[in-house]
């Protein structure tokens, strides 16, 4: 389980990235909401522990009880579809004393963790691009992407399947077979835009419709298009160098409520207001150099499951962080994903926290050449 190793190879870049992110967090939730100050720092305070133990735990020792690790993924996933909170129409969270856990949120690292070893055995066993090693594949995708879909969270549905697809294809998936799929799946997913129209359809849910028609007919769903547009507002308010944390002139979006939520979803709201572009330039760059010591810690990895978990946590910060900064400058349909490390949530730290921790672990165990 712990091993002696040279702190020599320990990749305190990336460490300090990501408690520089943790840390701007704070900030940032403080001057949008001070009430969430104190548990977000907390949170941060059991991130940092939690990555700095998980850091000097073998890779090799996890990936062993990937299996085990994956059910206890799907257990809490199917409890809170029937025990957990439930909130605006969807059941996604357990709450215990005042507390909330998110269980989508763990799935993430979970599925990360247990595809790397399958996704291993798999090029291992040169079946990458076999009918048994794709249907395999995708069985073992589908059974929490159901849940999730049950719950419902599309978001992380979607972000959690470019992740794991995105390492299959890592992992060797021939181009002809990409080929293929993206000849069936583009004019799929227009049959799917054309089907969610109708008022009949049961494939979404009625608000997942209309964030979705919002997008690509904003001027006739203008109540369901304002937060997005008060996000852009907000930004773009910043201009190059921004209003400053805590500014009480009267004229931010923290002061008039005109974001709901602005410490979770629409964090970078408050980012581009208070750091302006510049700032905002500095945040993503941020962002991008922690995903790219992940891919890095991945292509020096000893073998090809710490290269997978590596690579499987830097596509998710990376897609996750996308979506997240896509939703508030309305590039993309409305929907709810926190940005990493910065937005407000226990489990989304601390689940990010343990995906740090074994990247850092996998830099420790470097391919001798």
């Amino acid at each position: 389980m712990l091993k002696r190793y040279n702190l020599k190879l320990y990749n305190f870049i990336l460490f300090f990235l990501v408690l520089a992110l943790m840390i701007l967090g704070i900030f940032v939730i403080n001057s949008v909401d001070k009430t969430y100050t104190f548990k977000q720092g907390i949170g941060v305070a059991l991130a940092f522990v939690i990555m700095i133990i998980v850091s000097f735990i073998d890779y090799h020792f996890v990936a062993k009880f990937a299996v085990p690790i994956y059910m206890a993924g799907i257990v809490l996933l199917m409890l809170v579809l029937v025990g957990g909170t439930r909130v605006n129409g969807s059941r996604r969270w357990f709450t215990i004393a005042g507390l909330t856990f998110q269980p989508s949120e763990l799935a993430k690292i979970i599925m990360i963790i247990f595809m790397a070893v399958l996704l291993s055995k798999l090029k291992e066993d040169e079946k990458v691009n076999t009918i048994r090693g794709i249907v395999g594949f995708v069985l073992f995708w589908a059974i929490p992407i159901g849940l999730i879909y049950l719950e419902p969270d599309l978001s992380t549905l979607l972000c959690l399947t470019m992740v794991l697809f995105t390492m299959l294809f890592l992992a060797g998936l021939s181009y002809k077979l990409i080929g293929i799929a993206l000849l069936i799946l583009i004019p799929t997913f227009s049959l799917f835009i054309w089907y969610v129209q109708k008022p009949d359809q049961k494939l979404l849910y009625e608000h997942q419709v209309t964030r979705i028609m919002s997008f690509i007919n904003p001027s006739e769903y203008e109540d369901e298009t304002r937060q997005q547009e008060n996000s852009v507002m907000a930004i773009g308010s910043g201009q190059l160098m921004g209003k400053g944390l805590n500014n009480e002139s009267g004229a931010t979006t923290s002061s008039t409520n005109i974001i709901s939520e602005q410490q979770t979803d629409f964090i970078f709201s408050a980012v581009g207001e208070s750091f302006g572009f510049f700032g905002s330039v500095i945040i993503i760059g941020i962002i991008l150099l922690i995903v790219l010591q992940c891919i890095r810690a991945g292509r020096h990895a000893r073998d090809d499951v710490g290269s997978f978990m590596a690579w499987g946590v830097g596509c998710l910060l990376g897609y996750q962080s996308f979506i997240n900064i896509g939703v508030a400058t309305k590039i993309l349909p409305n929907t709810g994903i926190p940005l990493p490390f910065i937005s407000y949530g226990l489990t989304s730290l601390v689940s990010l926290a343990v995906g740090i921790g074994l990247v850092l672990n996998i830099s420790l165990q470097k391919r001798r050449y």
